[in-house]
């Protein structure tokens, strides 16, 4: 059976001029999952993932990580340590002047020692195909190059769940499509934002989608839910079931 790392239940936001952005959602990421968040611009995407790290505080509900309830700064940093985020621009999280320091920087708020801080580091890059980065540049990086040193800073942290912001954003193809395999083989459980269908569709094990503030299974509202159903009903796609083990189907 798997666990469940993420879940939101009853949960609202409004922004004094946007409005409301999530109306008593519910939500839940299992161990082994990659779960697509559609919608439009604008539409609360975003903003609900910086609900569930604590970057936002929610007008309402209740949020479950890691099988405690998280309300307060405080509960969150742990959140924050075992979910690792990857912001929408890559310069939103590279300030270190170089590839070996913006990748170690995590380890080492975690408590590593700096040597240590270091071989988590280089191993990380190594096991992305970026070894010999180490000394680079962070600004004078491509943008496929930035996104995987991204990806390395977060990994480095050994988080449990992974939160992508559109991570293949002004990606070429070539750069793209490596960051494809390269999310097939992690472990870890992922909520990925993207409006690029087939990348979804590569990655994805179900999708659900924000519309008018409240967030629906792929395909459309459960019109045969239970009422007093704790989360969204899971929606896999046929392609996507396609891509589950048959031993591993339900």
């Amino acid at each position: 059976m798997m666990d469940t790392l993420l879940k939101v239940r009853g949960l609202s936001y409004r922004y004094p001029r946007r409005g409301l952005v999530l109306d008593n959602v519910d939500f839940h990421l299992n161990s082994g999952e990659r779960v697509a968040l559609t919608g439009a611009n604008g539409a609360g995407k975003t903003t609900l993932l910086h609900l569930l790290v604590g970057l936002k505080k929610a007008k309402s509900g209740e949020i479950y990580a890691f099988g405690e309830v998280r309300k307060d700064e405080k509960s969150f940093v742990d959140v924050r340590a075992r979910a690792g985020f990857l912001f929408q621009d890559p310069d939103d999280q590279l300030f270190c002047p170089t590839v070996i320091e913006d990748v170690a920087f995590g380890p080492l708020n975690l408590g590593k020692s700096r040597a240590e801080a270091l071989q988590i580091a280089s191993d990380t890059l190594a096991s992305l195909g970026m070894a010999g980065f180490e000394e680079r540049i962070t600004h004078q990086l491509s943008g496929g190059e930035k996104r995987m040193i991204t990806l390395a800073a977060v990994l480095a942290m050994e988080p449990e769940v992974l939160l992508l912001d559109e991570p293949s954003n002004a990606l070429d193809t070539k750069a793209r499509q490596h960051l494809i395999d390269t999310l097939k083989t992690l472990p870890q459980a992922m909520i990925i934002i993207s409006h690029d269908a087939d990348f979804l569709d590569q990655l994805a094990t179900r999708e659900v989608r924000l519309e008018e503030a409240k967030l629906i299974a792929a395909g459309g509202p459960d019109k045969d839910a239970v009422p007093t159903i704790e989360i969204v009903p899971e929606v896999v796609s046929k392609r996507a079931a396609e891509r589950i083990p048959e031993n591993e189907r339900a």
